[in-house]
C-alpha cells in the first residue's frame, strides 16, 4: 500500500535555480508519424546521443554516451478521452479507484493533499470532469503498463525518452535552445510565479493544458517536457548512470520506484526546472497523481 509522501521527488522538493544552457546542437527533419500499434506514433531514427548532464543534481549524471535502435513514440500524452476507450473496452479500473484515494496538488491551498475519490475522470476532485483533450492523470505505473500493453505497445525506457526529448540536438539544458522563453514566447507548460503561492499562468495555463497545445520538437514530438511528468519503464536508481550500458540501456535490474521523466505544469525555474531535458525524478510503481501521465512507445 503506498502512502502520502511516498513520491516527495516528484512533489518537487529540491530547489534549482536553472543554468545557462550550453551551445545548440544541429536540428533534424521531423520524422513522419505513422500510424503504430500503441496509437498515432512517430518513428524516431536509432542514434548516439550525449545522457544526462553535470549542471544538475547529482543524479542527473554523469553524462555518458548512450546508442539507441530506431523506435516509435506517441507523439503526445495519452489523453483522457483516448484512456476513456480503453475502460470501455475492458472495465479496467485503476489502482487509484481501488485505492479509493489519490495525491492532489490543490492549487487554491497551494498544497499536495490526500483526496478522497480522486481518479483519472475526476483528477481533482470529485464532481470535476476532465476535459477529453487533457493528457491523463491519476494513474499508476501498473495503470499506464496497462493500457499500453492493450495497445499493443510499451512504455519507453528513460534513455529513448530523453534522446527524443533532444530531437537531435546536443548540449543543451532545453528543448528548444538556450533561453526558457525565448522572445517572451513560452514553449512548454510549466509554472510562473513563486511556486507554491503564485502560478500567474503566463504561458496560457495554470494546471495541465490540452495535448498539442505549444509547438512540437523537431522530431515532430509534443509536451515531452512541461504539462506532466511522464512514467517510463526503467527501475529508477540515483547512481545508475555510472555504470549505464552504452547500447539500449534498461535501468536497473530491480528496485522499489520507477523513474519518471519530463517535469510538469508544477516545475517553476527556481524550483524543480523539471523542464530541463535531463531533470529525472522518481515514484513507487502504485503511486497515482494529477500531474503524472505517460505516453506508449513500440
Amino acid at each position: 500500500m503506498r502512502a502520502v509522501g511516498s513520491s516527495a521527488a516528484l512533489r518537487v522538493d529540491l530547489a534549482f535555480v536553472l543554468l545557462a544552457a550550453l551551445g545548440c546542437g544541429g536540428k533534424g527533419q521531423p520524422p513522419a508519424p505513422s500510424a503504430g500499434p500503441a496509437g498515432a506514433q512517430t518513428e524516431i531514427p536509432g542514434g548516439t546521443f550525449t545522457m544526462g548532464t553535470n549542471r544538475g543534481f547529482p543524479y542527473e549524471g554523469p553524462v555518458h554516451e548512450v546508442e539507441l535502435g530506431p523506435f516509435r513514440l506517441s507523439r503526445h500524452e495519452v489523453t483522457v478521452g483516448e484512456f476513456a476507450a480503453f475502460v470501455a473496452a475492458t472495465g479496467y479500473r485503476t489502482e487509484a479507484e481501488k485505492f479509493g484515494w489519490s495525491e492532489v496538488f490543490d492549487r487554491d491551498e497551494h498544497r499536495w493533499l490526500r483526496r478522497d475519490g480522486a481518479f483519472w475522470q475526476e483528477p481533482e476532485k470529485p464532481g470535476e470532469r476532465a476535459d477529453a483533450r487533457l493528457p491523463v492523470t491519476q494513474v499508476s505505473w501498473n495503470d499506464a503498463v496497462a493500457f499500453c500493453r492493450w495497445q499493443g505497445g510499451r512504455l519507453p525506457t528513460e534513455a529513448e525518452f530523453e534522446f527524443a526529448a533532444r530531437s537531435g540536438r546536443s548540449g543543451q539544458e532545453l528543448a528548444w535552445g538556450d533561453q526558457l522563453v525565448p522572445a517572451g514566447r513560452y514553449l512548454a507548460n510549466f509554472w510562473q510565479g513563486s511556486f507554491p503561492e503564485e502560478d500567474t499562468g503566463a504561458d496560457g495555463f495554470r494546471g495541465p493544458a490540452p495535448v498539442g497545445s505549444f509547438p512540437p520538437n523537431d522530431f515532430g514530438l509534443y509536451d515531452l517536457v512541461g504539462n506532466v511528468w511522464e512514467w517510463v519503464s526503467d527501475w529508477y536508481a540515483p547512481d545508475y548512470y555510472a555504470a549505464s550500458p552504452r547500447r539500449s540501456p534498461q535501468g536497473p535490474s530491480e528496485g522499489t520506484e520507477r523513474a519518471i521523466r519530463g517535469g510538469s505544469f508544477l516545475c517553476s525555474e527556481s524550483y524543480c526546472a523539471g523542464f530541463r531535458l535531463a531533470a529525472r525524478s522518481h515514484a513507487t510503481p502504485d503511486s497515482a497523481m494529477n500531474n503524472l501521465g505517460f505516453r506508449c512507445a513500440s
